[in-house]
């Protein structure tokens, strides 16, 4: 199957970049190019791409505001928003992802971290740039308080290792390895944990279980 991908950058050489890299990829194709935020929007709402490639600063609506709009909380069928940018600030990177975002790729990243990011994206993973990875787990929810009772809603042993693969930047093919267990059952094991914890993607159980001190953070 291939992957249909929405570029939005308002930097044409940056666009044609970015599409060279995709297309040069057999299972990759690039259905649209958005000049600013307010086209972005409108074209992956009509065309529904399996990603969407997402740059910060655009003119119109940036995009912290493309990605609630087209991934936020309160979005009856979210698209999946990676953002690419040059500008790794804390503030940018939290955004996105309390946005909705399932990645936060920067630029000078590579081409093959691009390429699995959004492969990553249409499998359901979500995928940060190494440099930021760290820094966001520890930081992207408050310390909580001791967890008593309500630390575990009703997560089984086996879910709870998922939880902590997941935290570690696992995909689903590592926890499968890793667990022993079928890809489907890994799967399967993730919708249970997102609906468990009213997660929307994997990076939200990935703070969870930061904020909760389910990962060594070592």
């Amino acid at each position: 199957m291939t992957i249909r991908v929405l570029l939005a950058d308002d930097q044409a050489m940056v666009r044609g970049g970015l599409r060279m890299i995709l297309e040069d990829q057999p299972d990759i194709e690039v259905v649209a190019e958005a000049v600013d935020g307010v086209d972005a929007v409108a074209q992956a709402r009509r065309l529904r791409p399996d990603v969407c490639l997402v740059d910060i600063r655009m003119p119109r609506l940036d995009g912290l505001q493309v990605t609630r709009a087209l991934a936020g909380p309160g979005v009856p069928d979210p698209l999946r928003v990676v953002v690419v940018t040059t500008f790794d600030l804390d503030e940018y990177v939290y955004g996105a992802l309390r946005g909705g975002a399932v990645g936060f790729i920067l630029k000078d990243a590579g081409p093959a971290l691009l390429v699995e990011a959004v492969r990553a994206a249409d499998n359901g993973d979500a995928l940060v740039s190494p440099s930021l990875t760290l820094r966001l787990l520890r930081h992207l929810n408050p310390p909580a308080e001791p967890a008593g009772d309500r630390f575990q809603p009703a997560l089984s042993a086996r879910e709870l290792e998922v939880v902590r693969a997941i935290a570690r930047g696992r995909t689903n093919q590592e926890i499968a390895a890793e667990l022993f267990i079928s890809l489907s059952t890994v799967k399967s094991h993730l919708s249970g944990i997102l609906q468990k914890l009213g997660a929307r993607n994997r990076v939200e159980i990935a703070a969870w279980a930061w904020s909760h001190r389910l990962v060594d953070s070592a």
